[in-house]
């Protein structure tokens, strides 16, 4: 018989992969914004 996670440990997972997904998102931001602008034509 297996245990049920503690909705602690459950909590600390979400917890942590919000986290991990703000940081690269934030990085990726932050490398758009240091690219030079790229002027695209409509057509």
């Amino acid at each position: 018989m297996r245990r049920k996670p503690d909705i602690l440990w459950v909590l600390v997972v979400i917890f942590g992969l919000g986290v991990v997904t703000t940081g690269y998102t934030q990085s990726l931001w932050e490398r758009q914004s240091d690219a030079p602008p790229v002027i695209q034509t409509q057509r």
